[in-house]
């Protein structure tokens, strides 16, 4: 019984697949003839005519009619505009002006084609206006055309400034572009109460910077002189000297040094940071921050770690908190890093190598002081191995080998820590910088430092710095790649080297 009603839901089945897939017709649709014992594959339903892509011709015709109705729209604005200007003329039921409605047919045309007619008052424009007073000199002259301006808009409303009692008021609501257009006219017509007004505006109006721009290159163009000294005030002043600007540096740089807020004393870093490389990227007469400045801020951040690792290694751990000196400590190191990438960036670092190698009384401090206390030291050494590795930095074999002499058992034993301790460190880059710095040195010197890492790798492991690259380039220039001098015979041989005394 199970396996009848088994064959009855199987057989159901593969009905309702075949009613699906087309193979037969749903029977309370169209019912099978009961004699009718092949199955009837039903088409699918018609798919949609794909069009076909346009051509050439349609394409260019659709641009050409794109490009129609946006110079309609165009023209359609500005006639819109235009009509609002002159709704504003007031000639409407007065004379105050000495003709109701004018007695001066102005035309005013673009090399658009765009041409406005209106009438004026010669009364007003000959006041006001000293390119209208030479048209007008003649009492009999009613008419006067202006050809191919650039933008009759500007016109128009500077015409309709001559009518203003309160220009400033008028102009207050105003957008900078638009009244530096007034300012172009005013000046070419020599309205001097409208040009007087707008600079006026411009003076105390804020400006972006694309607007900055625009102020500047425009009156520059205008040469309007003494009459534009004040609105130029705002990005100008008397011609700035190395002294001056070594001062202004020196205190916002000495202030940042010093700053007691971390969060703002990281802030004002990215931003002067940020201003100096911008500045480097530009080119042009300009004074930058001198190389003396950075190496006098150099020497107070290397004076004020040697203090500090005095304090630590004289400290009585039951006066003193272990965590602010720390702190001080990483604040201080983190003070030279940020002045030794502002002088990698200037290309000034160069004597500074040859100075860090030569804290050799600093480094002696350094080893008696815990890692955790010092880490942060140790970067400013990794920090110059990735940028000689680079090629940023230049300096002679001997100003290379003393950096690592000095500097490199601390950043061997501070590794650890900073891999742990400093989220933005880079191991890969520290590595990879520090390869490349010992593979510029003699061969001697690179086996005498590769064989000491292999030791110290072997003991260590993860926590000292993995550069199995250098040594795998020192042992093919050794054993494999060498070099061969005139003679045939090879010059290179297996030696020891010990770090200066």
């Amino acid at each position: 019984m199970a396996s009848t009603t088994d064959g009855v839901l199987l057989r159901s089945k593969e009905v309702s697949t075949m009613l699906k897939q087309g193979f037969i017709s749903d029977p309370s649709i169209s019912p099978l003839s009961p004699s009718s014992k092949t199955l009837t594959r039903v088409s699918p339903i018609s798919s949609p005519t794909v069009r076909s892509s346009p051509t050439l011709f349609e394409m260019m015709t659709e641009e050409q009619q794109r490009e129609s109705r946006e110079m309609d729209d165009k023209r359609r604005k500005s006639q819109e505009r235009l009509s609002r200007i002159l709704g504003e003329f007031p000639f409407v039921q007065t004379d105050d002006w000495g003709a109701l409605g004018g007695d001066v047919k102005l035309t005013v045309s673009s090399r658009d084609g765009v041409k406005v007619v209106m009438n004026v008052h010669r009364r007003v424009l000959a006041a006001r206006s000293g390119f209208f007073a030479e048209k007008l000199r003649h009492g009999d002259a009613h008419l006067v055309e202006i050809c191919e301006c650039d933008d009759v808009e500007a016109y128009l409303e500077t015409v309709l400034l001559m009518y203003c009692e309160d220009l400033r008021r008028r102009l207050a609501r105003e957008e900078v572009g638009k009244v530096l257009d007034l300012l172009k006219v005013s000046a070419a017509i020599k309205f001097d109460a409208g040009t007087a007004s707008c600079l006026d505006f411009l003076e105390a109006a804020p400006w972006s910077e694309d607007e900055e721009k625009k102020v500047v290159a425009i009156l520059g163009e205008l040469q309007l002189n003494d009459s534009a000294f004040e609105v130029l005030e705002r990005i100008s002043a008397e011609p700035s000297t190395s002294a001056t600007a070594d001062g202004i540096f020196l205190q916002l740089m000495s202030g940042v040094l010093q700053a007691k807020d971390d969060k703002a004393r990281r802030e004002m870093k990215a931003l002067i940071s940020g201003l100096l490389k911008d500045e480097t990227s530009h080119s042009g007469n300009k004074i930058d921050v001198s190389r003396e400045i950075l190496y006098n801020l150099c020497h107070r951040c290397i004076s004020s770690l040697f203090l500090c690792l005095t304090e630590a290694d004289a400290m009585d751990e039951s006066r003193r908190d272990r965590g602010a000196l720390m702190a001080e400590i990483g604040r201080e190191a983190d003070n030279l890093q940020w002045v030794v990438d502002i002088m990698i960036n200037k290309k000034m670092v160069e004597d500074f190598v040859k100075l860090w190698a030569d804290q050799k009384e600093l480094a002696a401090l350094h080893s008696k002081i815990p890692s955790m206390y010092r880490y942060e030291i140790s970067k400013v050494t990794a920090q110059l191995c990735v940028a000689i590795g680079r090629g940023q930095i230049l300096v002679s074999r001997e100003a290379r080998f003393s950096l690592l002499c000095t500097w490199l058992e601390a950043l061997y034993e501070d590794f650890g820590w900073m891999k742990r301790a400093s989220r933005s460190l880079d191991r890969k880059l520290v590595e990879d910088g520090l390869s490349q710095t010992i593979l510029t040195l003699p061969l001697a010197q690179q086996q005498m430092i590769l064989l000491k890492w292999f030791d110290r790798f072997l003991s260590r492991g993860d926590d000292c710095p993995n550069i199995q690259r250098a040594f795998e380039v020192w042992w093919r220039r050794t054993f494999i790649r060498q070099h061969v001098s005139e003679n045939g015979q090879s010059q290179l041989h297996i030696t020891v080297c010990d770090y200066p005394t």
